[in-house]
């Protein structure tokens, strides 16, 4: 299979592009479409053998749930039941935007694409080319992210090529993504909600709107063997490159320093740009400044896809503190190590 590139930068002057790509979805096709998070891997989300071409591509386990993208809150009750009105609520602070919200599904959504579930993930993406291409081709996108699976997610179209070439029929060229994790997800079947995984939307800004929001302990640690997923992201290993990593947590000249002290010339290093030069002459890739966890969020994936393609056998990371992006930061990164964590904290070394 031939994989066609479509270049949309934006949505004026490029109505034909959009339609043909949309094309792809009603003919039951994949197609890799652009987000302000991550690259997705996109499908019908009503036709059940187009989703089993999602989990085919991606080799991803068939009980990890897929997210459907509508193009706003006035799809929701089509595909959803008993929508509360805290779901409006924070559709209407942060949609178009990084947040997944889990409610219970309508019947007219497959089984394969929830995973089995009686709730179903739905988000609107803040990307005006994906936006355009959903409603002209008049159907929910069902779209995890455009990676192999367990590999890191792609923020940029090159990145899905290297994964996807040759297995879906077509990629559509959005440019980078702006925010570079995944959506945040939050499961408003329960009361209060309760946080399946840390996204672009910091806890913080969501409890701004609903009040207290409690957290799953996926997004610390791994469920157990035989546990169900309830969304994508929380049963398995995730965005992991081929070499072994380690996450540091605590102060960052602390980290940096303990990183320093037990590298190899084999090692891969994965930190602040403050510390860069510690680690000359030595495979480095930097998050980003200490402080600033918006572009932190834009590099984390890219920084790990990289070392696939160095020697490297072992990779340290440095890892921010929780507040803001920086749950869903070290979420990505925790994930990426199996939760192989040394958490030095304000230790000594």
């Amino acid at each position: 299979m031939k994989t066609k590139l479509y270049r949309i930068p934006k949505v004026a002057g490029y109505e034909k592009e959009i339609n043909e790509a949309a094309d792809v979805i009603r003919q039951g096709g994949l197609l890799a479409i652009p987000t302000e998070t991550v690259y997705g891997l996109g499908a019908d989300a009503l036709n059940e053998e187009a989703v089993r071409s999602i989990f085919e591509a991606k080799g991803r386990p068939s009980d990890n749930p897929l997210i459907i993208h509508v193009p706003g809150s006035e799809w929701l009750e089509c595909y959803c039941r008993q929508v509360p009105q805290t779901a409006y609520d924070l559709a209407e602070a942060f949609w178009p935007g990084p947040l997944t919200m889990i409610l219970s599904r309508d019947p007219i959504v497959p089984n394969r694409t929830t995973g089995g579930l009686d709730t179903v993930g739905v988000r609107c993406p803040a990307h005006p080319v994906t936006l355009a291409i959903i409603a002209a081709a008049g159907v929910p996108i069902a779209a995890p992210s455009a990676n192999t699976s367990g590999r890191p997610s792609c923020t940029n179209a090159e990145d899905v090529l290297e994964d996807m070439n040759e297995k879906i029929p077509a990629i559509v060229d959005g440019g980078p993504c702006q925010v570079g994790v995944e959506s945040t997800i939050l499961d408003l079947t329960v009361t209060p909600p309760q946080l399946l995984r840390p996204g672009g939307i910091p806890l913080e800004a969501l409890e701004s709107v609903v009040g207290t929001i409690t957290v799953d302990r996926a997004v610390t640690g791994l469920l157990k063997p035989g546990e169900q997923p309830k969304a994508p992201g929380m049963k398995y290993r995730h965005y992991a490159p081929h070499a072994k990593v380690t996450v540091l947590t605590g102060a960052g000249a602390t980290t940096a320093d303990y990183i320093r002290k037990h590298c190899s010339p084999q090692s891969g290093i994965i930190c602040f740009e403050e510390y860069a030069l510690l680690f000359e002459g030595m495979e480095v890739h930097l998050l980003g400044p200490e402080r600033d966890k918006s572009e932190q969020a834009r590099r984390v994936f890219d920084a790990l896809r990289k070392f696939d393609h160095t020697k490297v056998t072992e990779i340290y990371a440095q890892c921010p503190d929780d507040s803001g992006l920086g749950l869903a930061i070290g979420n990505r990164l925790k994930k990426a190590a199996g939760f192989r964590i040394i958490d030095l904290g304000e230790k000594e070394i």
